[in-house]
């Protein structure tokens, strides 16, 4: 009989962690010993308990993002697997997603089959993606693009909502949330986040946050 394959998963959704482990839970050599619900507590809880041999890793969580978290886990645990586990496809988080140590790259909407395959062949020292994601990392490698440095200082002017909507997503709240606090409609704060987006040139929250405080906007 196969070794047990030892999983953790990482995502702060907690329907699309159980729809993860409802894919997993078709194959008997796969166990998941835990889950997490952001890079800063996947990060304690490997302190405790460091027998993992992979990680299905989202990239959009807060607290700690996976990416941040992959740097990290490669650093202190280098034997342990990871594969980026997300609906985000874009040039950079991938580019990201692969200098800081992921082992592979995997779209959500994977089917059961083909991310246990991916499992297997992780494990066994290959490098496994959903195809539309290989195929831009050889457009990466083949085209690289000019990825902006984290630190670079850009003039970026927000409005003073803007701020405060961008405050607020830092924090983790979602829309509703967001509306809530600052007493205005989802659908403003939506529009705002489309803003603000535009304005930072950045794909989604985690990227707008970040590139916010390295411009001291928040």
């Amino acid at each position: 009989m196969a070794p047990v394959i030892k999983i953790v998963i990482a995502d702060d959704n907690t329907f699309l962690r159980k729809a993860i482990r409802e894919k997993l839970s078709f194959f008997t050599d796969l166990s998941v010993r835990y889950c997490a619900g952001n890079g800063r507590e996947l990060l304690d809880k490997l302190q405790k308990d460091a027998c993992v041999d992979l990680i299905l890793m989202d990239i959009e969580m807060p607290e700690m993002n996976g990416i941040e978290a992959t740097e990290m886990i490669k650093l202190h645990f280098p034997y342990i697997k990871i594969i980026m586990l997300t609906v985000f496809d874009n040039d950079i988080n991938i580019f990201r997603s692969i200098k800081a140590g992921a082992d592979g790259y995997f779209l959500k909407e994977v089917q059961p089959q083909e991310l246990y395959q991916g499992i297997t062949d992780t494990i066994n020292g290959g490098a496994a993606m959903t195809p539309s994601i290989a195929l831009k990392t050889l457009k990466l490698l083949r085209n690289p693009v000019d990825i902006p440095d984290e630190g670079q200082q850009e003039t970026v002017k927000l409005s003073a909502r803007e701020t405060e909507v961008l405050e607020q997503l830092s924090k983790g709240l979602n829309y509703i949330g967001i509306a809530g606090s600052l007493f205005i409609s989802p659908s403003t704060v939506r529009k705002h986040i489309e803003n603000i987006y535009a304005k930072l040139r950045v794909h989604n929250k985690i990227e707008a946050v970040r590139k916010a405080k390295d411009n001291r906007l928040i």
